[in-house]
């Protein structure tokens, strides 16, 4: 982890990627902060959606980081953070990607981990650039659930019908399940190196490898989104600026991101 990131614990908040929008909008902020509650009363999904999580089954927090590139440029940044999750995840608990893989962790487009087909966690990303010539400040919000994956259903209602995963269920024992401090300072870490190749490099390095995690590879499936018809097609991939792919009979087209949710079809 870098020296200048600046880390902040607090018990209660009702949004980190709030807190730190605010920051942002004052000019207040210099260096990376991270910023993690215990509890969030008023905690964001996608979309103006809510996301509603455990405060003793699950870990949130958020990340202001500093681009140099502009926002246009910042196209895969979701999926990089992704990948960056899974990397932190392997770190904090002392196992290889390839056995995550191998317990049925997967990417779902654009911001979401699955956990053989149930969420594990996900992603928010918000933010922007101030002024012209100014630093691309993007704040990233990261929720995923530890353990009591049906306690935590049961918290969410039977109205949403999600299934929902727990990192626990994704380790060989319990002995291997780090606590939430250890787990947040090596996701922390790998955010920073991760985000720092990506201000360096962009998205078109890891494009092979989030096809490696990505969940619907070569499945039908179809698009939605808020007053939309569905897009059908064959999932294939994404390309090097993260967008989805879809076959359609005789032609390709790419979805980019977007309140769109992903369904496969059966």
């Amino acid at each position: 982890m870098t020296a200048n990131c600046i880390l902040e614990r607090v018990a209660q908040t009702k949004s980190t990627n709030d807190d730190l929008l605010e920051r942002w909008r004052a000019g207040e902020l210099i260096d990376p902060v991270a910023r993690i509650a215990h509890k969030q009363t008023a905690g964001k999904g996608r979309a103006g959606r809510t996301w509603l999580a455990r405060p003793e089954d699950s870990i949130c927090f958020s990340l202001a980081f500093p681009f140099k590139r502009k926002p246009t440029e910042l196209t895969g940044l979701s999926l990089l953070v992704g990948l960056a999750v899974i990397s932190g995840i392997a770190q904090a608990c002392d196992l290889t990607e390839a056995t995550l893989y191998q317990a049925g962790l997967r990417l779902k487009w654009p911001n979401d981990l699955l956990l053989n087909n149930t969420k594990l966690g996900g992603i928010l990303i918000e933010g922007g650039q101030a002024k012209a010539n100014d630093l691309t400040w993007m704040i990233i919000g990261i929720g995923m659930n530890l353990h009591n994956a049906k306690e935590i259903e049961s918290s969410l209602g039977n109205q949403t019908g999600l299934k929902v995963g727990t990192l626990d269920q994704l380790l060989p024992s319990q002995s291997n399940l780090p606590d939430v401090e250890y787990l947040w300072l090596k996701l922390i870490a790998s955010l920073e190196h991760h985000l720092s190749e990506f201000d360096q490099h962009g998205f078109g390095m890891y494009q092979e490898q989030w096809k490696e995690w990505d969940a619907y590879l070569g499945q039908v499936v179809s698009i939605s989104g808020a007053g939309k018809e569905p897009i059908y097609g064959i999932s294939q991939g994404i390309d090097q600026a993260g967008a989805l792919l879809l076959q359609q009979d005789y032609k390709t087209i790419a979805i980019h991101a977007g309140d769109v949710s992903l369904r496969v079809q059966t």
